[in-house]
């Protein structure tokens, strides 16, 4: 007999679920007296750039410090913890709608099949928007607030020996501290023998289907190929720098052996000036002239390499998605899947990536360009975008107080340079010229709304899913926790 009722609770389900958000936690205690916590939660949400230049007048005590990284960490704890929860919880309310479906399968009329229908996929989305924020987007930001606790503790400290450094030469005797040779110099021979392995790699890939469709606007790659250029002219590359540009939102840029630099949309509608955009570039070539690619595939087949996407749960490049749950987290933007066929899929070391880092400020700093552009696109990133849209930008990155302080370092290190661009003309005309793009696509989705995609729900006319509300530049917290810090601090 059809259990009307039944269905008719597990339906409405999909309307009256509170929206997700791990509010079932509450916020743990600081053991730090009320303006303390204040003045750390007001310092950890300052930029990367700004803690430079107040870590050393800001007064914590070791003591405190200590006390506060405990903190930082029962959050974290506390937050994925809300999420994994909810997410079990979610997996409870699919088992029974599942075996609701099988049971009345038969009886079912068209409107009550549909509606089920939404149901478990509206909650599948949730589901997996639970799990994306308990295993990706929670960590990610606390570990932001990890490194600015570093810088906090350690940047002073730092910042004496770099002086000192300075002061007595020390600093000529780094690696690659050969800069007046960029260009002349071989951070590592036979980069020309990388050339057909990256030709192959995109062959096989094109092959299989899995290359995007490149962004054809003439002057938006005429200028970012320039630029591109202009900065391999004053790199270490001994082959032909071959620059293409990929119709894609994710925030990415990615380099493969032999000079086969891929730059995102997304990427480019992110940097606000010449100089961040140089900064990415200069990284990304910094890992074909020292042949991270070569060293690292040298392991792994292009076939592992693919196996390795389809374990991801990603199409390469983001040319497609697989599941609902990755339409929904595109369709909101909340994280990007660019994660397939570039060094951290192969498990990029720590040490490549920061070679990268210092080899990259070089080369924009000898092509003439603000050598900051590259801490600052990463500071925005961090800090103005919100933790979750670049999630993949920082997935298997060394610790980011690492990163930002070697650069740091090496930008320190660097011959002084009068005229150092930041920002041009061009770059606006090109921002100006990429606005022309999103609009023309807007356009021809309007035009073909039929257009079979990987991205479509399987179910059509649902209701839209409940979806956490977290906004660009907003603390973590204010998903994770339902009532103000302010009110779970202990008297003092």
């Amino acid at each position: 007999m059809l259990d009307t009722r039944r269905i008719c609770s597990l339906i409405l389900t999909v309307v009256l679920t509170a929206p997700p958000t791990a509010a079932a936690q509450q916020a743990p205690q600081a053991d730090l007296q009320p303006a303390v916590f204040s003045a750390f939660q007001n310092a950890l949400n300052l930029s990367y750039l700004e803690l430079f230049d107040d870590a050393a007048g800001l007064e914590f005590s070791p003591t405190q410090i200590r006390r506060m990284r405990e903190y930082v960490k029962r959050a974290k704890d506390a937050c994925a913890k809300g999420f994994k929860e909810q997410s079990k919880s979610l997996d409870k309310v699919l088992a029974e709608a599942r075996s609701e479906l099988r049971r009345e399968s038969g009886k079912l009329s068209e409107q009550q099949r549909h509606d089920l229908h939404c149901t478990i996929q509206n909650h599948r989305i949730e589901q997996e928007q639970a799990q994306m924020f308990a295993r990706h987007s929670v960590p990610l930001a606390y570990a932001h607030k990890e490194a600015k606790l570093d810088l906090i503790e350690y940047w002073p400290g730092e910042a004496k020996r770099i002086a000192q450094d300075i002061a007595s030469r020390a600093y000529r005797q780094r690696e690659h501290g050969d800069v007046e040779d960029i260009g002349f110099r071989e951070i590592i021979e036979g980069q020309a023998k990388d050339i057909e392995r990256g030709k192959e790699a995109i062959d096989e890939m094109r092959r299989l289907g899995m290359m995007p469709k490149e962004l054809e606007d003439e002057k938006v790659f005429a200028y970012v190929n320039g630029l591109a250029q202009r900065v391999a002219a004053r790199s270490d590359l001994q082959v032909p720098l071959q620059v293409t540009l990929l119709d894609s939102e994710e925030i990415n840029a990615f380099a493969l052996p032999g000079g086969y630099l891929f730059i995102n949309r997304g990427l480019l509608e992110a940097v606000e000036d010449d100089s961040q955009l140089v900064g990415v570039l200069a990284h990304e070539m910094a890992h074909v002239a020292a042949r991270h690619g070569h060293r690292l595939m040298k392991k792994a087949t292009i076939a592992s390499i693919l196996y390795q996407a389809a374990q991801v749960g990603a199409v390469i490049f983001t040319g497609g998605a697989v599941g609902i749950g990755t339409y929904y987290a595109l369709q909101y933007g909340f994280y990007g899947l660019g994660l397939a066929l570039s060094l951290e899929l192969l498990g990029v070391s720590r040490d490549y990536e920061l070679e990268a880092d210092q080899l990259g400020v070089q080369y924009a700093w000898n092509a003439g360009y603000d050598p900051y552009g590259f801490i600052q696109f990463f500071d925005k990133m961090a800090t103005r975008e919100g933790y979750i849209r670049g999630a993949s930008w920082f997935r298997t990155h060394p610790p980011f107080y690492q990163r930002m302080v070697q650069s740091r370092r090496e930008i320190a290190f660097l011959p002084a340079k009068a005229d150092l661009v930041v920002e041009t003309d061009e770059f606006h005309r090109f921002q100006k010229n990429l606005e022309g793009c999103a609009e023309g696509e807007e356009r021809s989705a309007a035009e073909q709304p039929c257009k079979p995609t990987l991205l479509e729900p399987y179910e059509k006319d649902c209701p839209l899913p409940n979806k956490i509300d977290y906004q660009p530049g907003q603390p973590i917290e204010a998903v994770c926790f339902p009532t103000p810090l302010a009110s779970q601090l202990p008297a003092y």
